[in-house]
C-alpha cells in the first residue's frame, strides 16, 4: 500500500485508494486441442494482456491483446488459436464454451490480482478520521465478501461448463508453469533495469514472499492429499 501510494503521489494524481476484492490466480485460459507440453505453446496466437503479454511472448507465443468482449469472436473467427480473461464465471458468460472445449486451469501468468476502491483525495482528506475509517473498513469487508462469494461461484459454473457445455477441464502442465516463471525472471530483469520503482516493488514483493510463504508452505497440510481421500 505504502508502494502504492507513492506510485500515486509519483505520477501526481488526486487520489486515495484501497486495494479491494482480490481474485486467485487466472486459467491458463480456453485451447483448440489438450496442451500436454510447453513445446506446444511456440507460435500460437494467444490473447492476454499487461505484463502477461511480455512473458508469454518470451515463451515464444504469438501474444494479441484484445478487449474482452473481442476474445470470444477472434476465436471463432481464427484471428487467435487460444485465449484467457479471468475465471470459470466471466468465461462462461463470454460463451468461450461455445468455440472451445479444452479449458485449462492453473497458471502464473496473472497470479495475483486485485480492484480498488478509489476515492478524490482533496475529499477523502477533508473527511473526518472516522469516516475515512469507516471507508477503509467498508473496503477491507468487502475483500472477505467478494472472495468468498466469488469463490463458490467459479465452482458452480466449473461444474457447469463441464456437465452441461461438455468442457474438457484439465490442470495447466508444470513443464507451462516452469517456463512460464524463467520468462518472468526475463522480463522483470529488462524492466527493472529501466525502471527503478518496479525494481523497488519487485525487491519488495520478493521479501515478503520469502517470508510469508517459508511459513505457509510449512504449516500447510496438502490439502490435495485430502481432496483425494474424500473425493477419489
Amino acid at each position: 500500500m505504502d508502494l502504492f501510494n507513492e506510485l500515486m503521489a509519483s505520477l501526481g494524481l488526486n487520489l486515495v485508494s484501497f486495494f479491494n476484492s482480490p481474485m486467485p490466480a487466472q486459467p491458463l485460459g480456453w485451447f483448440k486441442k489438450q496442451i500436454t507440453d510447453v513445446s506446444q505453446l511456440k507460435g500460437l496466437k494467444y490473447r492476454t494482456v499487461g505484463l502477461a503479454a511480455d512473458v508469454l511472448l518470451e515463451m515464444g507465443m504469438s501474444v494479441v491483446q484484445l478487449p474482452g468482449g473481442e476474445i470470444q469472436p477472434a476465436m471463432k473467427s481464427g484471428l487467435i488459436d487460444a485465449a484467457e480473461f479471468n475465471n470459470p464465471t466471466s468465461d462462461r458468460d463470454f460463451g468461450m464454451q461455445d468455440v472451445s472445449k479444452h479449458y485449462h486451469l492453473a497458471s502464473f501468468h496473472q497470479s495475483q490480482e486485485s480492484f480498488e476502491i478509489t476515492f478524490n483525495k482533496k475529499k477523502f482528506d477533508s473527511l473526518s478520521k472516522e469516516q475515512q475509517s469507516i471507508l477503509r473498513y467498508a473496503s477491507e469487508a468487502e475483500n472477505s465478501n467478494f472472495y468468498w462469494h466469488n469463490t463458490l461461484r467459479y465452482a458452480d459454473d466449473l461444474i457447469n461448463l463441464k456437465e452441461k457445455s461438455g468442457v474438457n477441464v484439465y490442470r495447466t502442465p508444470d513443464s507451462v508453469m516452469a517456463a512460464q516463471l524463467k520468462a518472468w525472471d526475463v522480463v522483470i530483469d529488462r524492466i527493472s533495469k529501466e525502471d527503478p520503482f518496479f525494481a523497488k516493488v519487485v525487491a519488495s514483493q520478493k521479501t515478503y514472499a520469502k517470508k510469508v510463504m517459508n511459513y505457509l508452505l510449512l504449516n500447510q497440510p496438502d490439502y490435495g492429499l485430502a481432496y483425494k481421500h474424500y473425493f477419489g
